[in-house]
């Protein structure tokens, strides 16, 4: 059965569960700031009565009704969404940082499901699969045949065994992995970056983020350590409870760290740090990236704000919306996003609108930003994430290294690079000169293209002709600007040679030496490390930063 028509069908103007709106309806009556929405509710409710009783083909009430909601909330942010049962199992999980499965991160895009990274010691790794390995098939079920998440099919009861068909190089490989149960450190790495350094990564704010954070910085802290790096580049969020719960470890009992506002009013909130900090006065810097997100933006803007820490790297995700799940019937939810955050200073780091979209339905990013004062004096801005005291070249990010990634071609070419080289201790690796080169080969002989901002404005005014002033010659002038903007952005990839350089480093060191590999290589070679050490090492510099 095909249930395109139906998607389109459902697509302009959808509701929630027909049994929660009716119990929203019966609470608060007909009064006239729901009449609109009384009125949606009886049109889609005899749609979809009249569909599924006169539709020519047996349709499927549950998988209309899913479509129908995702669609209609693809039209608000992307943080507000649907989540059937299924989905509500996979969202405790991330949170609760546990699950039984192979023990592997994959991707799953174009009817591909693709190995990304085994851990280390974990059933894909034992079984021998390796990043850049495309399964094709999981049991009897053809990964392009299924139509959901195939990656849920890998997860199961522990000791529970799962046959999966690869391939690898352009041969088919199969493997036997027995699943079991897989522990996320949100803390996978710490060490002594030097004899009076220490380095902690959070990789995710799961429910053991502060906790294993806390333990690192004692640890640490016994080993010697008398100023600290704190790592949150490629930190998406999570918990908004633990990001307070981290910043405390640094800050007194009692400071303000983040402020909710929101057109309802009992989720307008304060929150304060709770407990009795670790250590107020330990230098700190905190390393960001433009995956640096939510929680990590709370964490990063909190202690900037309070000066408290120098935030090093490249200006965040600009992630400021804070999503709660709401509990609907038959055990689904919805994760709707209820407020935006503020940090200390009262800026909302927010960078994407989604509520003024541009023609082509996309969200239109801050550029008005507006400017805030740290506890110090310092000035600061809301608008387009946390932008760090001090810049960091090689974690700077554009049009260029964004379509790289985008389109996977980093990652691809560093599982080409793992099967032509190999290295056997971490102190060997060295990234040969000739790599830039040989990538940028690479990338020639796929059929890779971008698009940049300034063609992006440069074709909106050839098709939108003002015709006051628009005429043959513009018209000409225009084309040619366009050439030669096409021409020319291919030649920035000479001026991002070290931005680029660092990101194949960072996937080729991990498929000989996995991620805890990677992050032992950062101490001596990763400039943001190197940077951060040396600020630390200058005290007054340091001073002078948060000054």
């Amino acid at each position: 059965m095909n249930l395109k028509p139906m998607k389109r069908l459902l697509k302009p103007k959808l509701i929630l569960p027909l049994l929660a709106l009716t119990v929203l309806l019966t609470a608060t009556g007909f009064k006239s700031g729901f009449f609109e929405i009384a009125k949606q509710v009886e049109i889609f409710t005899t749609l979809f009565k009249e569909l599924n009783m006169n539709y020519v083909d047996e349709t499927n009430p549950a998988a209309l009704m899913d479509t129908a909601i995702k669609s209609m909330l693809d039209d608000l942010d992307p943080y507000t969404q649907f989540l059937n049962e299924q989905d509500v199992e996979a969202f405790k999980i991330s949170n609760a940082g546990e699950y039984s499965g192979i023990g592997a991160l994959v991707r799953s895009y174009k009817d591909k499901l693709v190995i990304v990274e085994p851990y280390k010691d974990y059933p894909a790794d034992k079984a021998g699969l390796k990043a850049g390995d495309e399964i094709i098939k999981i049991g009897d079920i053809a990964v392009a045949d299924f139509k959901d998440d195939a990656g849920e099919l890998l997860k199961g009861a522990d000791n529970s065994k799962v046959t999966v068909t690869y391939k690898r190089q352009g041969k088919t490989g199969t493997a036997v992995i027995e699943r079991e149960s897989i522990d996320i450190d949100a803390v996978p790495f710490y060490q002594m970056a030097d004899e009076r350094t220490g380095y902690i990564v959070l990789s995710r704010f799961n429910a053991k983020a502060s906790e294993q954070t806390q333990k690192a910085l004692e640890d640490l802290k016994e080993q010697g350590a008398e100023r600290l790096i704190l790592d949150l580049r490629d930190n998406p969020g999570g918990l908004l409870s633990e990001a307070i719960n981290i910043t405390n470890l640094f800050v007194p009992k009692g400071e303000l760290i983040v402020t909710t506002k929101s057109k309802v009013k009992k989720f307008n909130e304060e929150y304060r740090t709770r407990k009795q900090p670790v250590d107020t006065e330990i230098p700190l810097v905190v390393l960001i990236n433009g995956r640096s997100a939510s929680a990590s933006e709370i964490v990063s803007g909190g202690l900037q704000d309070l000066d408290r820490a120098v935030v090093m790297g490249a200006r965040s995700f600009g992630k400021g919306l804070v999503q709660r799940p709401l509990k609907l019937t038959y055990g689904t939810q919805l994760k709707v996003t209820i407020s935006r955050y503020y940090t200390p200073s009262g800026r909302c780091i927010q960078s994407l609108d989604y509520w003024n979209r541009d023609d082509e339905g996309n969200a239109v990013r801050n550029s008005n930003y507006r400017e805030f004062k740290t506890k110090n004096g310092r000035i600061v801005t809301d608008g387009g994430g946390v932008v760090p005291d001090i810049a960091v070249r090689e974690l700077a990010s554009n049009d260029l290294i964004t379509a790289l990634q985008q389109n996977h071609l980093i990652f691809d070419y560093a599982t080409s690079y793992s099967y032509k080289n190999s290295y056997s201790d971490i102190s060997d690796f060295e990234l040969p000169a000739e790599t830039l080169n040989d990538f940028r080969e690479y990338v020639g002989k796929s059929d890779f293209s971008f698009e940049t901002q300034t063609e992006k404005k440069l074709k909106e005014a050839l098709t939108s002709r003002d015709e006051v002033v628009f005429n043959d010659d513009i018209e000409s002038d225009l084309k040619s600007l366009l050439a030669k903007v096409e021409k020319q952005k291919f030649k920035t990839f000479d001026s991002n040679a070290s931005e680029i350089e660092k990101l194949l480093e960072d996937e080729i060191v991990k498929r000989y030496f996995y991620r805890e590999g990677l992050y032992a290589y950062y101490l001596d070679n990763d400039p943001s490390i190197l940077a951060a050490r040396e600020l630390l090492g200058n005290p007054s510099k340091y001073r002078e930063t948060l000054q």
